[in-house]
Parts: structure tokens; C-alpha cells; sequence
């Protein structure tokens, strides 16, 4: 028997080092050729490591989170023959990873290198634990097993968290992920929980819990710990480099959307097939778009490094998307060369790519002002944190009914707030609120949206 080693692998050009975010395997277990060993991120992409040879794992270097310098040994497994590592194997999958790090560093860019088959993007984030619920089974062909447990504690509608082999592996036993308990950090369901879910050696945890009689027994007293890692810290990193460099001005301005939101109900019962449900959304985009036609420096980049502005006469609208990976930012390239229609099409296609794990680099990127919307869950204000390098965002909140004052009497109006920031030290307050005050004009007189 001998010893094969497997290294941290080059995924990048200038990358250095790359952070452990899932293990798959423990000491002590066998694996095939291909089987995928750990899951490991740069600051470009997360690239899944297949074993090269099969055999038994005999040693595992790095914790979750940890960061390892390309090179360093990762994995050691026990197999027959001559003791190779992966610089003696040039055919060795690992030699096909490459990320190109000529990439604009103001976009979270995020891809998953995909096997033979399409696999689900692996979610690295959690919400804390929620009160116990009893899910009921979904109408599936995926089959629950009776004599098995639920899984922790989830809120309806919550994905759990799992590796792409672990999903992989219950799809091929046709088991639904929900019904399955996670012992892993942050409820992750590890590939032993499954199989003990499938021999049915978990204690039932169906049935539905009996409502304490007092307070105390009430209370809870569990505390919840799981390592911030993965994109979630990426997204935590870009998040707090761009509050303590960028000097945040908000500014919120009220818009009456009623006549556009009867055009848009218009436009979507006389629709013809083929053509998109309209949303709010790709009518903000085209006021952006006019908006921008008068107000050129908020479609821009400031490279704070070199004191250097660079103001696009194209506008690429970066549109903030949450998915169960995390935060991700599709580009609608030239959007000022795209109708309504048109830019809904594409926030659609690019808004799915991002969901389902298909999208690209090149479609994350080269943004050069962001829309963020929460939908109905927009509430009345926020205050968006701006995509840098970029020097302005445009957060959308909900629709409400509010009386407005118009002709001596009160009336209903349907009115959405628009919550936006600027770079202070490129946009001034002044600025900022001609911007505003255009796109809401577009907005309050739609037809001007259709005058180029």
C-alpha cells in the first residue's frame, strides 16, 4: 500500500491561497476515482476537488473557513501501488482548474464548476435556529421515509443546507432533502446523516409537539454557532469595505406609481405569448436609463487607489438578486439600447441563471450602477450599501395605498418610496436629488418613458 497525495490546486491566476468551505469525506473512508473530496473558494469561484485515485482516506489538512496556500497538502489516501502526488499525475482532474482573475473587482463573482451533471448551488448561509414547525410532506415523486426523522427545525419554504453530493445522492434515492435532520454546522445535512435517513435509523421526529403549559417551559436556551465562510464572507467582507471606504448620502424620495401601475396591468392583460409579465422593475430601469442621459457621473467608477474617475456612456444596471447561495449581481448589459419589454426579458433570464447555478462570471460583472429591490418585502426605507466601485444604487420599496391631497380632497394613490445612496465623495447632495427627481418624473408620467 502506499500514500497519494493531493494538494491545494491552482484555480487561478495570481491566486495564492483558497479557503476550505465544505469536506466530504472524513479519515477512514473509501473513496473512488472522481468521488469529490472538498469543496474549496477563491475570491473568483468555488471548485469542487474529485479524488484522482481510489482508495482510503488516511489524512485531512484544514478546519472549515481556513484559508490554504496553494501547494500545501490537503488530502492524503492510502492506495495500492507506487505513492504518488498530484504534480506526478499531468492527467489528474485537478489540471483543468482555471479561474481568470482578470475580472473587475467590484462584482461578487461566483461560479461553480459543474461534473457531467447539473448540480444545485450549495447554499453557506443559515438564518438561526426557528421555532419547531411540522412541515407536512409535499404532493412528489420523492418518497419520505416513514421511519425516519424530519429535519431540524426549518421555516416553511427554507431550502436545507447540503453539499452537491449530497443532493446528488438523494436524488438518486428519491428522498427529499426536507424530511432529513442536519447535524453538521448550521443544520447541514452530511452525507451520513442521509444514509441514516434511507436505512431508517433516525428516532421519528414527525409527530406534532405538545404546547407547553407555562412559561418556563417555554423558554428556549439553545445558542446557535456556525463559522461565517464561502461567499457569505465574501459578501460580509464587500459589505464592510464598502461602508468604511465609501461615504454613504441617502436620499428618499416618495413616487405616485399609480397611472404606471395601470399601464403595466394594461400592457400585461394585452401581452401577446412570447412576451414577459412585466414587473416594476424594467420600468425603473428606463427611467434610470433617461435619467442617467442628464446625469452622466452616476454611471460610473471611482478607483479610489488612483484618484481616478471613469464615467461610462453605456449603463450596465447591476440588479441585486438574493439566491440560496447568497447575494449575486446580474449585469443587464446596455441597458439604454434595450425597450421595456426587452429589459424584462433579460432581468428574467439572468435573475433564473443566478438561481439555478448557470449563470457566468462575464454576467456578474462590468455593472456600472446597481437597482436593489426586496419586492413586497421592500418595507417603507432602506438603505442600500453601494457596489463598488460604483458610485450610486437605486433601492426600490413597496407599493402602499396612501391618501394623497389632490384637487381639495383626499384620494388613494398607490405610492412606492425609492431609497438611494451615493458616493459623497464624487456625488454631491445636490446631485443625487436631480437624479432622483427625474426618474421619478418618468415614473408619475409613464408615457415619457416610451419618448426617447
Amino acid at each position: 500500500m502506499a500514500k497519494h497525495i493531493i494538494k491545494m490546486p491552482d484555480v487561478g491566476e495570481g491566486i495564492v491561497e483558497a479557503e476550505i468551505v465544505e469536506w466530504e469525506v472524513k479519515v477512514g473512508d473509501f473513496v473512488k476515482e472522481d468521488d469529490v473530496l472538498a469543496a474549496v473558494m477563491t475570491d473568483k469561484a468555488t471548485v469542487e476537488i474529485p479524488s484522482p485515485v481510489t482508495g482510503t482516506i488516511v489524512a485531512l489538512s484544514g478546519e472549515l473557513g481556513e484559508m490554504t496556500a496553494v501547494g500545501a497538502e490537503i488530502v492524503a489516501i492510502e492506495v495500492d501501488g507506487k505513492s504518488l502526488s498530484d504534480d506526478d499525475k499531468p492527467d489528474s482532474p485537478l489540471a483543468d482548474l482555471s479561474i481568470d482573475a482578470n475580472q473587475d473587482s467590484a462584482e461578487i463573482v461566483v461560479e461553480t464548476v459543474k461534473r457531467e451533471e447539473a448540480e444545485e448551488v450549495e447554499r453557506v448561509s443559515a438564518p438561526a435556529v426557528q421555532p419547531a414547525l411540522s412541515v407536512a410532506p409535499q404532493s412528489s415523486n420523492m418518497k419520505p421515509n416513514a421511519s425516519a426523522s424530519y429535519g431540524l427545525p426549518r421555516a416553511v419554504g427554507e431550502k436545507p443546507l447540503a453539499s452537491p453530493s449530497v443532493r446528488r445522492r438523494a436524488r438518486e434515492a428519491g428522498i427529499r432533502l426536507d424530511y432529513v435532520r442536519g447535524s453538521g454546522p448550521a443544520g447541514r445535512i452530511l452525507h451520513d446523516d442521509l444514509e441514516a435517513y434511507i436505512a431508517g435509523s433516525v428516532p421519528s421526529m414527525g409527530g406534532v409537539p405538545v404546547a407547553p403549559s407555562n412559561l418556563h417551559s417555554q423558554a428556549r436556551h439553545e445558542v446557535e454557532e456556525y463559522k461565517v465562510i464561502g461567499l457569505r464572507r465574501k459578501i460580509s467582507e464587500r459589505m464592510q469595505d464598502a461602508k468604511s471606504r465609501i461615504p454613504h448620502i441617502s436620499y428618499v424620495e416618495a413616487v405616485d406609481v399609480t397611472d404606471l401601475e395601470v399601464l403595466r396591468a394594461h400592457m400585461n392583460e394585452t401581452r401577446k405569448e412570447g412576451e414577459p409579465k412585466l414587473t416594476i422593475l424594467p420600468f425603473i430601469m428606463r427611467a434610470m436609463v433617461l435619467s442617467l442621459a442628464d446625469n452622466p457621473k452616476l454611471s460610473a467608477h471611482f478607483d479610489d487607489q488612483q484618484n481616478v474617475v471613469r464615467q461610462f456612456a453605456a449603463c450596465h444596471i447591476g440588479m441585486a438578486a438574493q439566491t440560496d447561495a447568497g447575494l449575486m449581481v446580474p449585469v443587464i448589459r446596455h441597458a439604454e439600447a434595450r425597450s421595456v419589454k426587452d429589459l424584462a426579458l433579460e432581468s428574467k433570464r439572468l435573475a433564473d441563471a443566478a438561481r439555478d447555478g448557470t449563470i457566468t462570471r462575464d454576467e456578474l460583472s462590468g455593472s456600472t450602477i446597481t437597482l436593489s429591490s426586496l419586492g413586497a418585502l421592500g418595507g417603507i426605507v432602506s438603505t442600500p450599501v453601494i457596489n463598488s466601485p460604483e458610485v450610486a444604487i437605486v433601492g426600490v420599496n413597496k407599493i402602499q395605498i396612501q391618501p394623497v391631497h389632490r384637487d381639495g380632497a383626499f384620494v388613494p394613490r398607490q405610492i412606492m418610496n425609492l431609497s438611494s445612496s451615493f458616493d459623497h465623495r464624487i456625488i454631491d447632495g445636490w446631485d443625487a436629488a436631480v437624479f432622483i427627481q427625474k426618474i421619478k418624473s418618468l415614473l408619475e408620467y409613464p408615457a415619457t418613458l416610451f419618448i426617447d
